[in-house]
């Protein structure tokens, strides 16, 4: 067994939460309701519904709650509804460490595992931290493909391992988890992002489905590769996988990787997020118009050169338009959700400063470093002035952290056309007190839907 392997197993299976930090259960909870929230808000989707009628009924009859919707379904086919639902409207978190999005491929299944297990919130939660961190650590030493499209590829891996660990498996069959989850890795690119193509919000879906699989297929006696991660990162989806980058550190300093992640107040591409907060910055500070803007440059990332169509089709390809988040945050001041609804998608004042967006890559950006600007942005105004302003940590960042009632009042934002204003606070009420909950379907009974 490959030593980096043995060291996550062993981590994963001695992961207790009487052993962590008040500020480490205390990230697991908060970034359980911001995933709780993007779940409830996404299932609202029409297309979401639907796949939650077709989860339950190609399911059968199960004990997992499909979130923000009437039935129920195995845990699996839960999973595939609830993360597909959560990634839709791009809020769920991440983490720049890691690149990706950990919690939406790990807080479903464990969610669904926990609900089919009878467990508590004690186990719950630390099914998510292990979840978590696994996930993150193989993200970070996987050298990504350009075209790669990190949701739903490490992620399975998160899926299994949160499964395994409710599932009270021993560090062996834990290895063996990880490895058959690796090799189940979805391949995705980021071109259904920016065509908008919906078969997109499927990848933390599926990848969730193919985890809770590969821990099930253990338990079953399925055998996976020696080295299933290195098999797959180095060779298919990354450019290189670095065995010890996943493991530097590792429980050494008892801080976790869910307490260096990012919540989303923008609800867009990350890549987006820096820039938006330059230009909410300019607009706060300078009390400029619309009317007023001559040309705007963005300076960025590299991925976000792909990112420049500035009438984007649809919802999803708008979240992944630089030109129209900047351009409908100029003319409307927003980038919550209600910025990229179809309706607002052909608004003239919008696309016509779209066009007069202008994105310019700097080589040196990289979205995994906090020692250089991840965006800088000038605006020209039309009386001759240049304004500019440089982000380096988005807000919402851990270095640039969002308030607990910043991240209750969003969750309440989102939840509340679900669940009614009463059932939203007390989904808020109960995961503040999660680890003594027990039985997570305390929890999972206040966010049905009718």
């Amino acid at each position: 067994m490959p030593a980096y392997l043995s060291r996550l197993s062993k981590f994963v299976c001695e992961t207790r939460l009487e052993d962590l930090q008040p500020s480490t259960l205390q990230a697991a909870k908060s970034v359980v309701l911001d995933t709780i929230g993007a779940m409830l808000a996404g299932s609202s989707l029409p297309e979401n519904g639907k796949l939650a009628q077709l989860a339950a009924k190609t399911g059968g009859s199960g004990l997992a709650t499909l979130l923000g919707q009437p039935g129920s379904a195995p845990a699996v086919f839960a999973t595939l509804s609830n993360a597909t639902a959560g990634v839709s409207l791009e809020m769920d978190e991440g983490n720049r460490h890691g690149g990706g999005h950990a919690a939406i491929h790990v807080v479903p299944a464990a969610l669904a595992i926990a609900e089919e297990q009878g467990v508590g919130g004690k186990r719950f939660l630390e099914s998510v931290i292990a979840g978590y961190e696994v996930t993150s650590r193989i993200g970070t030493g996987t050298a990504v493909k350009k075209t790669v499209h990190s949701h739903g590829t490490w992620g399975t891996i998160g899926s299994a391992v949160a499964t395994a660990k409710l599932l009270g498996f021993n560090e062996t069959q834990t290895t063996t988890a990880i490895n058959l989850a690796a090799s189940m890795s979805p391949a995705n690119t980021w071109t259904p992002c920016l065509e908008g193509a919906t078969i997109r919000n499927l990848y933390p879906g599926r990848s969730g489905f193919q985890g809770i699989m590969a821990a099930q297929l253990a338990d079953c006696g399925y055998t996976g590769l020696e080295d299933g991660p290195s098999d797959i990162y180095e060779n298919i989806l990354g450019d290189g996988f670095d065995t010890a980058a996943v493991v530097e550190g590792l429980g050494e300093r008892g801080e976790y990787r869910i307490q260096r992640n990012y919540f989303k107040l923008h609800a867009c591409c990350l890549y987006n997020h820096p820039v938006l907060d330059c230009v909410q910055t300019l607009l706060a500070r300078e009390k400029f118009a619309p009317g007023d803007v001559a040309g705007i440059k963005v300076e960025a990332p590299a991925l976000a050169t792909t990112m420049v169509d500035p009438e984007p089709p649809n919802m999803l390809a708008a979240k992944f338009s630089l030109p129209y988040a900047v351009a409908t945050a100029v003319v409307h001041n927003s980038t919550d959700i209600t910025a990229y609804y179809p309706d607002r998608l052909q608004d003239p004042e919008t696309l016509a400063l779209a066009h007069l967006v202008e994105i310019t890559t700097d080589p040196k950006m990289d979205l995994r470093r906090y020692d250089y600007p991840a965006a800088n942005v000038a605006i020209s105004l039309k009386d001759g002035r240049t304004l500019n302003e440089s982000v380096t940590a988005h807000h919402g960042d851990t270095q640039n952290p969002a308030s607990q009632e910043e991240l209750e009042g969003k969750f309440h934002f989102l939840a509340q056309g679900v669940l009614g204003e009463t059932d939203a606070a007390r989904v808020v009420e109960t995961v503040s007190h999660l680890e003594s909950l027990s039985d997570i379907r305390n929890l999972t009974r206040l966010m049905k839907g009718n």
